[in-house]
């Protein structure tokens, strides 16, 4: 590990803070129990952890009700959970082609089994969506507008007070997918007018996989679309209304909630804006270091102003797969290859015909170092694409 240089955080952060496997471990080992399930004295503690970390994010992301605050599995799940608790058949959706396939999916599974419209937006030449464009897609029947608050693929971070502001006028309800976001680019519920925010915790918030959830808004019509135990009121025959419960069902990932709540105690201890301007520091030299290669091409914006540190590259002559395993076998260095799942974003691109990008994302724990050896890498590597033709790789390992 000593070796790695890991530049793959748009995937999960990596390292963690060593608080967060601290707690994790003495938590799992003191209170792996199931929380306020049962009355005795360590549910109860393991279920103020839970509540604490609800606290946490309610704060961090400027809710009023720690109780809206629920968690799932991934943002997957949030984003599911709220797609499909929103929307039913003649309902019009519009969201944009920045999305993940956790929007993506579940948006086209509704088109093409569930009688509902759908509306992807392109995004303009410098990755951002106009708010204005939102608004023209528009109709009568439209429900809920979907919005990637910063995308995977390039890093651009969307105007998402004025979109909400948009969607406000209009009656329309509106969902930001902050799973790039959260913890690393400030979010305000109440001022950017969101009505349904989805999160991970394994990423910014530098938490464990397996954790995620969502924040629903007061007086937001959200169904509840999964049924199970509560762990209260057994007797009534359906799944409880109120929330928490009517976005949670089942035993949660304790263990990876208390995790959550170091790495947000961590995240609020250094500051999301010390965090996001030091790796937007190390964004730069990587972007003005890349671009200086000849036949680099990247895919990001060029200011730092509303940018999170991702960007997407292509070494003409070298497939992106060839890529990634060349930085990985011969210089140890940890990317993503492919189209990372957001299809519409290549598309727009036209990297989806050439398979994707390689994609370098930047957390807060790499160096100026790292990133000059990164550089350096794609370099060496740049220089074999200059001495062979287009298309002429031949041990892609494809899309990881």
């Amino acid at each position: 590990m000593e070796d790695l240089i890991y530049l793959d955080n748009s995937a999960t952060s990596f390292p963690k803070p060593q608080v967060v496997y601290d707690y994790m471990k003495e938590f799992y080992q003191s209170h792996g129990v199931s929380p306020g399930r049962s009355g005795f004295d360590r549910a109860l503690e393991a279920e103020e952890v839970v509540h604490s970390t609800r606290r946490l994010l309610t704060t961090l992301f400027n809710g009023t009700d720690p109780n809206r605050l629920t968690f799932n599995y991934n943002a997957t799940e949030a984003l599911n959970r709220i797609i499909m608790g929103m929307v039913a058949s003649g309902d019009h959706v519009v969201s944009t082609n920045l999305e993940h396939n956790s929007v993506i999916r579940p948006l086209n599974h509704l088109s093409r089994d569930g009688g509902v419209e759908v509306t992807f937006v392109p995004f303009d030449s410098h990755g951002y969506v106009d708010p204005e464009d939102i608004r023209k897609a528009f109709r009568k029947n439209t429900k809920l507008v979907v919005v990637n608050h910063s995308s995977n693929i390039i890093g651009t971070v969307q105007p998402i007070r004025e979109i909400g502001r948009v969607c406000r006028e209009a009656g329309v309800y509106f969902a930001v997918d902050a799973s790039q976001s959260a913890g690393v680019v400030p979010i305000d519920i109440q001022a950017m007018n969101i009505d349904l925010l989805a999160f991970t915790g394994h990423k910014c918030l530098m938490g464990p996989t397996g954790t995620g959830g969502s924040y629903v808004a007061e007086n937001v019509p959200i169904r509840c679309t999964m049924f199970g135990g509560t762990g209260v009121r057994s007797a009534h025959p359906y799944h409880l209304d109120e929330f928490p419960y009517r976005m949670e069902s089942g035993t949660m990932n304790t263990v990876g909630v208390a995790g959550l709540n170091a790495g947000v105690g961590w995240v609020v201890e250094q500051g999301i804006d010390r965090i996001h301007g030091r790796e937007i520091e190390l964004w730069e030299r990587l972007r003005r270091g890349l671009q200086a290669i000849d036949g680099v091409i990247t895919y990001c914006a060029e200011d730092t102003e509303n940018q999170n540190p991702v960007l997407s590259m292509n070494i003409e002559g070298i497939e992106a797969g060839d890529v990634g395993t060349m930085l990985d076998v011969d210089h140890g260095i940890a990317t993503r290859t492919g189209l990372q799942c957001a299809p519409l974003v290549h598309a727009q691109l036209g990297t989806d015909r050439i398979h994707g990008t390689v994609r370098f994302s930047v957390g807060p724990f790499n160096t100026e170092e790292h990133i000059d050896k990164a550089v350096e890498a794609v370099r060496e590597i740049a220089s074999l694409g200059r001495q062979r033709p287009v298309g002429a790789a031949k041990t892609r390992r494809g899309e990881r």
